[in-house]
């Protein structure tokens, strides 16, 4: 349900075989007017979850995450938006506050047009609080009439041209089922960045592919306490050195072809 006083918010995500935890992520979403739901060809049953919800399913051949949610951006019929991932859980605290946070916009208690969303990780059924993960700013909800995310393949971010509040309460990102679905999306995105690079004329060297594994390592296990994660800390530390180490030695693979 919507406050009186807020205005209404579309929600948006694009999806791909995304059928895993989106009845959690819908049923979160029913407070929004509208949730649009770019996909790109799931064969699983990804499109009937979002039909049974009475979302409007749109289709269009993936070409980079920008690229992609820019489009379903464009296609929210109000100009406030709130950008979800498929694996994504808006938490009930969180749609409080933006629905107090959207009315105070409209009467003119903020000047804002934007706002970063606190968004925290769960791996391997931890939530992860401890290190970069937990409650991470990224900037979901914004005012479509100031801006889109730009074409950056992966990684994407959201360009504005206005004023950009913070919110408190974090929205769950339960982004992997098993460890086998945890690489079959490190293989979609270290391709993604490294042709990324490509296409920014980086280079890759030895020094990079080499070095990078236990510097990342170090990085996010000790400086930025992973290690008090447990069991979950230590492999998305190792997971997440092996990220820029597999992404150089593919853009390396690529400047060799």
């Amino acid at each position: 349900m919507r406050v009186s006083s807020s205005p209404p918010v579309s929600a948006v995500m694009i999806t791909y075989n995304s059928a895993r935890i989106l009845p959690d992520v819908l049923k979160a979403l029913t407070w929004c007017d509208e949730v649009v739901v770019v996909d790109s060809g799931s064969t699983d049953q990804t499109l009937a979850i979002a039909q049974r919800f009475g979302c409007r399913v749109l289709h269009r051949d993936f070409d980079g995450f920008g690229t992609q949610k820019g489009y379903a951006v464009c296609q929210a019929r109000n100009p406030w938006v709130l950008v979800v991932d498929a694996d994504e859980v808006v938490t009930d605290e969180l749609r409080a506050e933006i629905q107090q946070r959207l009315a105070d916009v409209e009467a003119g208690k903020l000047n804002v047009r934007g706002f970063e969303v606190p968004i925290s990780l769960i791996f391997l059924g931890r939530l992860m609080r401890y290190g970069g993960e937990y409650k991470m700013p990224h900037l979901r909800l914004f005012d479509k009439r100031f801006g889109n995310y730009n074409t950056a393949r992966v990684h994407e971010d959201v360009v504005l041209n206005a004023p950009v509040g913070r919110l408190t309460h974090h929205m769950l990102h339960d982004s992997y089922g098993s460890l086998h679905e945890y690489f079959e999306k490190f293989n979609r995105y270290t391709t993604a960045g490294a042709r990324d690079l490509q296409s920014r004329g980086k280079r890759g060297s030895v020094v990079q592919v080499v070095f990078r594994l236990p510097l990342t390592f170090l990085k996010e296990y000790v400086i930025k306490q992973n290690f008090r994660n447990g069991y979950p800390g230590f492999v998305w530390s190792l997971f997440s050195a092996m990220y820029p180490v597999v992404k150089y030695a593919k853009l390396r693979e690529f400047q060799r072809k």
